[in-house]
């Protein structure tokens, strides 16, 4: 049930008046579990991984940047595509060797050698390691498996495979037979066991890693893990989500917030599945578009939807979601590359949303563009109002949306931090996107500029904020 009331009244130049949510005193009902510490955090894709980490400097302090808001390094994953084209090499040098035709291309074969393991274990966060199933040799990702364990002090889990949904009969795990959702069950197990049995160890594997939904999901897959008794090896199970694609890009959609709502709920009962065992799910790999995004996924909007994206998913159960960074240079929904670009904004406003809450609970009625989430502290209390205005804006008059927050304290002031852009389409050196009033250095990733907090009066136990179109504001209570 939602704790709303929600009117719509008169519409005066541009504004939306009427609306109102009252603040639950206590948890409501409708309030998420507990929640990670931490649940957006960062996916690279293999093969690019250590140039993230030794040769792109946003890297470092960005993540630094969502740590300080979170109070923990966020978590990150470490697969992709290039996971399952990948071999271990002990006696490489280097942390990774390929060769590519172009700099936006990914290699179609590499190797990696110890000092991948290195990079990983050099990262504060806990941190997801995919390791190669596709070539079928359980040899070799073992022995890669081993040194993952016995050098990344904070290792969550190991993958193997990535997205078995597009093994083909010509790859070699298939041998030659048609690769079905079944064959790929009984594949996952056996190397889950095997995997497991090698490293002496439960609780390690991430299962799962299905692209999108369909016949490989984890609710077909959790019957051949119990009827082998595989589950002790699962510490987690994922599945990736991608709403869009180039040629399906709909950045309205995209933004949407009833949208957000359908997209997320449609994984309800994959995480139900994953609870049913005691084990957590997670989003392993997600972002806003594949095949370069149609153009939505650079844009501010992107931003929006990463920020009610990570509410929905952390009501419906999800511990953490994974936002996947490609090809340096050829990844338009990346958050850095040589500047901090305009999906990153709506990542930071996560972290401020969610670090230290315990629980999240939606206020609104699902079916606006309005939402509404109260976040509350390990005490109980509600400490902070997210409010979000998902009415798609790219030029002209601006609409907004006068929101009244109820059951406030009877005196005193509401603080509130704004993240806005000049429209949704707008990307970073196109326009001006800023959160609090300010920016983030390029080469730093260092918030810049003054800081603006805006400050409205509690009357009668209430008070009233005005959200743009293409808007969100952080209020604090």
């Amino acid at each position: 049930m939602m704790i709303a009331k929600l009117g719509v009244g008169a519409v005066l130049a541009g504004v939306v008046t009427g609306l109102s949510f009252e603040i639950p005193a206590a948890v409501p009902a409708n309030a998420s579990a507990q929640i990670d510490a931490a649940p957006v955090g960062l996916s690279f894709e293999f093969f690019a991984f250590p140039e993230y980490f030794e040769q792109l400097p946003l890297t470092d302090g960005c993540l630094g940047v969502l740590g300080d808001a979170y109070g923990i390094s966020p978590p990150i994953r470490i697969g992709g595509t290039t996971q399952d084209r990948a071999t271990y090499d002990a006696s490489l040098s280097t942390a990774v060797s390929y060769t590519v035709a172009s700099s936006d291309d990914a290699p179609e074969t590499l190797t990696f050698g110890d000092s991948f393991m290195e990079i990983a274990a050099s990262y504060g966060g806990s941190v997801t390691i995919g390791f190669n199933r596709r070539l079928d040799n359980i040899t070799n990702t073992i022995a890669a498996a081993k040194v993952a364990t016995s050098t990344i002090e904070n290792l969550y889990a190991i993958e193997l495979g990535n997205e078995p949904n597009f093994f083909t009969s010509s790859d070699p795990i298939a041998d030659g037979q048609s690769w079905t959702a079944t064959t790929d069950a009984a594949s996952q197990v056996e190397w889950q066991a095997a995997v497991g049995q090698a490293l002496d160890t439960t609780s390690i594997i991430q299962a799962g890693v299905f692209f999108g939904l369909g016949s490989y999901e984890v609710t077909n897959l959790v019957g051949a893990e119990e009827d082998t008794n595989a589950t002790q090896y699962v510490r987690s199970f994922c599945h990736h989500y991608y709403p869009y694609s180039a040629s399906t890009a709909d950045l309205d959609g995209l933004m949407s917030h009833e949208a957000i709502i359908a997209g997320v709920t449609e994984f309800q009962a994959q995480v139900e599945a994953a609870h049913d065992l005691d084990k957590e799910f997670v989003m392993g790999e997600t972002n806003s578009a594949t095949g370069g995004g149609g153009g939505i996924s650079p844009t501010f909007g992107a931003g929006l939807w990463i920020l009610d994206y990570a509410m929905q998913a952390v009501i419906l159960g999800i511990k953490q979601l994974y936002f996947h960074q490609g090809t340096i240079g050829n990844c338009p929904y990346c958050w850095w590359d040589a500047t901090v670009n305009a999906p990153f904004y709506g990542a930071y406003a996560a972290a401020l949303a969610l670090g230290g809450a315990s629980q999240v609970a939606q206020l609104d009625s699902g079916d606006t563009r309005v939402a509404a989430y109260a976040l509350y502290n390990s005490s109980g209390a509600a400490t902070r109002v997210l409010l979000y205005n998902s009415e798609y804006y790219t030029s002209g008059t601006r609409s907004s949306v006068n929101i009244t927050l109820t059951g406030l304290a009877s005196t005193g002031t509401v603080s509130a931090t704004r993240l806005t852009g000049d429209a949704a389409t707008t990307t970073v050196g196109a326009g001006t996107i800023t959160i609090g009033g300010q920016t983030f250095a390029n080469g730093t990733c260092a918030l810049q500029g003054p800081q603006e907090t805006e400050t409205t009066e509690i009357e009668n136990e209430q008070a009233t904020l005005t959200v743009q179109a293409s808007e969100a504001l952080l209020v604090y209570l």
